[in-house]
């Protein structure tokens, strides 16, 4: 398969067909009057829209929009569906009156990025996927039950005043009212024959378990009390700890008891034993929707997994090469089980980690004016995933504050030092720092030119990781990988992520078995055996997600090799990373063709 020519989705193609000029976004253009009202009018749009969904987002109000910091509109109530549902009739409407053509280059990328994501939100809806997907919610990577302990124990959540802990209150009622949903949208999917994989409830009741096993004031939720700032004195802040107290002990938990009660009872025993989504009434057209979501693409399950069986040999034979240079005498499979089990490949102390991240970073940054001509403002960190990690994954990385004033975080899960192999955080780092997740995101949304849709609004899986996963490609340029462990320990992640390709439709697609999954990573990985359990059960709860990362890389990969083509001596690597970035995240067929007109343009800086 050509990745120059990945097949977008229909939507995608039919956005970016309507394309922009030749020089769009990478020169200033005339505005004229009409051409000005025209953007405000599609500006202030795109900022009640990318408004009106995070106070329907329980973790991304409180960043977005303070007035809205105390809301928590449950995602599996009627109120949300309505909501949603209504909001984008009403958008897609009002955008359709906005003629894309007399929209500058910026504003027009943004019609069209407001568009696509618009038209996949009401097709949701039409289609009656959105229905049947709230009937199965329990999701142990990403679920709000571990998510939400993480905000609120004060994690990226400002904790100074008297109104900050007024909205943490009323936030904590509302995950204890999202918590009693959870049980009666299982109900209605038993009722209907939509049920999820027994491993899915045996995780999430793992999770329940751990919140149960502390008391209330020792929980995440409390923690907020217990760092409560000296300018919240006396009878108030008395008042506050009785009434975190109180909602914990009472609503809280409880929650959380009526979980593990209703999945060991009843959920449980009436659990599937095949883990993948054909197994599940009206599974293929879930997997389908989900495979074009997080690719932003119409490859199909099979044209993935073959991409996927063709980027596993390619690495491996990488592997082999790298093999020879370590002198490491015998097969791949011994090599694996070497880094599994040798105890030099790993900390056994937070802080030597935390160390070593800062170690990386710092010789990052000294490679980026070879690619990058631009630094954030807000600061990257690394930080111990806040709560429940024994029965989480490795983590996640966590943007900071809009304008910069505060660091974009790696929350990493301690517990699982022991499965993190020292030669793969070089390529970790440039995954969720620099030029990652960190470098990409929080330049974006520090460019108050773009629209808000552009600056934080798009959230498109495949060009957001696809990005982070080129980004390793970048090491050996920016000076990394000059270890020979290093570089082997960046083929391992690439072959992780050609690996997603192959297991997540062969798990959802083709029938695969759970163990069938679990043998294809350790035969061609080095990770350990719970990470890879782990990262399977990943899959199985989150279908589709893990596809986007090999396929965003590969077509960002694609697109720098036709610029280089078409430019020739023109090429200028930092114009072309700018071109990729400085517009935030967006389908990749939209992607495409504005680094064509780009092309078409000679290459030209970008201008904001």
């Amino acid at each position: 398969m050509d990745v120059n020519n990945i097949a977008c989705s229909r939507r995608s193609l039919l956005a970016a067909g309507a394309g922009v000029s030749a020089a769009a976004l990478c020169a200033p253009q005339p505005v004229f009057a009409s051409s000005a009202a025209l953007s405000q009018r599609l500006r202030e749009l795109i900022d009640r829209s990318v408004r009106a969904d995070a106070a329907l987002d329980p973790l991304k109000a409180l960043r977005l929009d303070p007035h809205a910091a105390g809301r928590f509109i449950d995602p599996l109530s009627d109120a949300y569906a309505r909501m949603r549902l209504s909001n984008k009739k009403r958008e897609m409407a009002e955008l359709m009156t906005i003629d894309p053509h007399a929209l500058g280059p910026v504003d027009r990328l943004a019609w069209d990025v407001f568009h696509y994501k618009t038209a996949e939100v009401l097709q949701d809806f039409s289609s009656g996927l959105f229905e049947i997907k709230r009937m199965v919610p329990l999701d142990p990577s990403f679920g709000l039950q571990v998510s939400f302990p993480d905000a609120a124990s004060g994690a990226g959540t400002p904790f100074v005043t008297l109104e900050d802990y007024e909205n943490g209150l009323s936030r904590l009622k509302g995950f204890a009212g999202y918590l009693r949903t959870t049980i009666v949208r299982l109900k209605e999917g038993l009722a209907h024959g939509y049920v999820q994989p027994r491993i899915v409830v045996e995780n999430v009741l793992a999770e329940v378990n751990v919140a149960l096993s502390s008391a209330p004031q020792d929980t995440a939720f409390y923690q907020p009390i217990r760092k409560m700032p000296a300018t919240i004195t006396g009878a108030e802040r008395a008042r506050l700890a009785r009434a975190y107290l109180s909602v914990i002990r009472d609503d809280v938990m409880p929650g959380y008891a009526l979980w593990k009660t209703y999945l060991t009872e009843t959920y449980l025993p009436r659990a599937r034993q095949a883990p993948g989504l054909w197994a599940m009434k009206d599974g293929a057209r879930i997997y389908d929707q989900a495979l074009r979501w997080n690719t932003t693409t119409s490859l199909s399950a099979d044209q993935i997994h073959d991409l996927g069986l063709r980027e596993v040999a390619r690495i491996r034979a990488a592997m082999h090469e790298v093999q020879r240079v370590l002198g490491f005498p015998h097969d791949l499979r011994a090599l694996f089980e070497h880094v599994r089990t040798d105890p030099k490949f790993y900390f056994t102390r937070p802080e030597e980690l935390l160390d070593r991240f800062k170690e990386i970073e710092a010789r990052i940054w000294k490679g980026m004016p070879r690619l990058f001509d631009r630094k954030p403002k807000a600061p990257f960190e690394v930080r111990p995933l806040p709560a429940m990690g024994a029965a989480r994954g490795t983590g996640y990385y966590k943007l900071g504050p809009p304008d910069g004033s505060g660091p974009g975080v790696l929350y990493f899960n301690m517990a699982m030092l022991s499965t993190r192999p020292i030669p793969t955080l070089e390529t970790l780092t440039l995954h969720e720092g620099i030029p990652g997740h960190h470098y990409q995101g929080s330049l974006a949304q520090e460019n108050t030119a773009l629209p808000d849709i552009l600056r934080f609004g798009g959230g498109f899986t495949a060009y957001i990781e696809g990005w982070a996963v080129y980004s390793e490609s970048l090491g050996k340029a920016l000076g990394m990988f000059t270890d020979p462990w290093q570089w082997y320990g960046h083929l391992d992640f690439d072959m992780l992520r050609a690996c997603r390709l192959v297991v997540d439709t062969g798990l959802h697609a083709q029938r695969w078995s759970r163990d069938k999954a679990i043998a294809f990573l350790t035969e061609n990985t080095s990770m350990a055996a719970k990470d890879i359990r782990v990262e399977i059960d990943r899959y199985i709860a989150v279908p589709a997600q893990a596809t986007a990362y090999k396929v965003g890389e590969l077509k960002i990969k694609a697109l720098r090799r036709r610029a280089e083509q078409g430019l020739g001596r023109r090429f200028d690597v930092k114009r072309f990373h700018d071109q990729v970035i400085m517009t935030g995240s967006m389908p990749l067929g939209i992607l495409d063709h504005k680094i064509q007109n780009w092309i078409n343009a000679g290459g030209p800086a970008y201008e904001p």
